[in-house]
């Protein structure tokens, strides 16, 4: 069992499992979304009595806190009992792209020119992942929601809304990887 747990699953048996959570989801009236965590965590500590926004019945959305647990929970259960220490396995042509924008093939998880203690020293480094989380957690909050919300859970509600945004979260990451990731690197 253990071994076939530490073996990449194909995309179908992947892709199934989150179709049949999905349908259990639809089933029990609940909306599949990470960027909601944030407002569920400030609405628990406090927030809803200065702001508005935070002014809800957050118990209601401790299961998808929980959620948010136990994903964090999994990745570190995975790396540590799962893994082989093996790098992530890319294609060779990514592989090539990455190294004409200055980065090495991973050893690891993540290129070491971004995440590594060197890099976390830099002041782009640093102006990168400040800029990039702020963007991000802006944008999920202008789209509405984040990726796996629209694309997950809107997508099988046939929300028309997320099928927009699944298209511009498309566009713009078409965007980043060819215009300004280049750019910046």
């Amino acid at each position: 069992m253990l071994e076939t747990l530490s073996q990449p699953w194909p995309w179908y048996v992947s892709g199934a499992v989150l179709a049949l959570i999905m349908v259990l989801m639809l089933f029990f009236g609940k909306l599949f979304g990470f960027s909601s965590n944030f407002r569920v965590i400030c609405a628990a500590c406090g927030a809803g009595t200065r702001v508005p926004f935070f002014d809800f019945n957050w118990k209601s959305q401790l299961w998808n806190v929980l959620f948010l647990v136990g994903a964090i929970l999994g990745g570190w259960i995975s790396t540590t009992f799962l893994s082989n220490g093996e790098a992530v396995q890319i294609s060779q042509a990514t592989i090539r792209d990455i190294q004409e924008l200055g980065f090495s093939a991973p050893k690891g998880l993540q290129p070491e020119e971004l995440f590594g203690t060197e890099a976390l020293f830099s002041l782009k480094t640093i102006a990168l992942l400040l800029g990039g989380g702020f963007m991000i957690g802006f944008g999920s909050r202008y789209a509405g929601g984040c990726t796996s919300g629209h694309a997950i859970s809107g997508l099988s509600n046939l929300q028309w809304p997320s099928l927009v945004a699944v298209v511009g979260f498309f566009i713009g990451g078409l965007i980043m990887t060819f215009l300004l990731y280049p750019l910046i690197f």
